[in-house]
């Protein structure tokens, strides 16, 4: 059905009439809105090949209510990144970014979410219960300590810190609120080389740009190798 729209011009007293098709707009819009979701789900890191940091809040998400107090949201923090990238180059700091998200992705396994948040941040979303996270924590911190080979020969020295949450132990699972603590977490244990395992002290920690340093009473694990 054809709709006709009348146009006043400015100048005179003319009028444009202008006729064109009705297009179901709202079914469009909805359309449109859900394709944009499912393809923010779908974009990946082009360096890593990573979930972006939309697509791993999806599928963190799907874990998290899955599992429930079985799930484990992790955040790693590359330590000294900087001075690789500086004092190697900006190729060698893509290697160890590859390096580290390989190294991710088959600890998570094939049902784990990984991802990079940015820079050389990266967040893990799997399904670990209580009794397994001490070890599967040391073994995560000792596997990002491997020196990484950046050139024909050349291995540079890495380090990573580690934080941890789950939803048993801050009584959620609401991703955000996960996050945090496991932020918080992170940086309570930075330059450790042990893993750190959120409390709910670590979900209350306020935040400035999303980085404040944990509070007493954290809970470390594993040692790096």
């Amino acid at each position: 059905m054809a709709s006709t729209v009348r146009l006043q011009a400015r100048s005179g007293n003319r009028a444009l009439f202008i006729t064109t098709l009705a297009v179901p707009l709202t079914g469009w819009t909805v359309h449109a809105v859900s394709l944009h979701r499912k393809l923010a789900a779908a974009r990946k890191d082009p360096l890593t090949g990573l979930l972006g940091r939309d697509g791993f809040a999806t599928r963190a998400r799907q874990i998290t209510d899955r599992y429930g107090d079985a799930a484990l949201v992790v955040l790693v923090d590359l330590d000294h990144f900087k001075q690789v990238n500086d004092g190697r180059g900006h190729a060698a700091g893509d290697r160890v970014l590859a390096a580290t998200a390989t190294r991710l992705t088959a600890w998570a396994g094939s049902r784990g979410a990984v991802g990079r948040l940015g820079g050389d941040e990266f967040a893990v979303a799997v399904r670990i219960g209580p009794a397994r996270r001490e070890l599967r924590l040391a073994q995560l911190t000792q596997l990002l300590a491997q020196p990484v080979e950046v050139e024909d020969g050349v291995l540079v020295d890495v380090a990573a810190s580690v934080g941890a949450a789950s939803p048993d132990a801050l009584g959620t699972t609401d991703l955000s609120v996960l996050q945090r603590a496991a932020d918080a977490a992170m940086y309570a244990g930075k330059h450790t080389g042990r893993a750190v395992l959120a409390g709910p002290q670590h979900a209350t920690v306020p935040s400035i740009n999303g980085r404040r340093a944990g509070r007493p009473g954290t809970h470390t694990l594993g040692r790096a190798a």
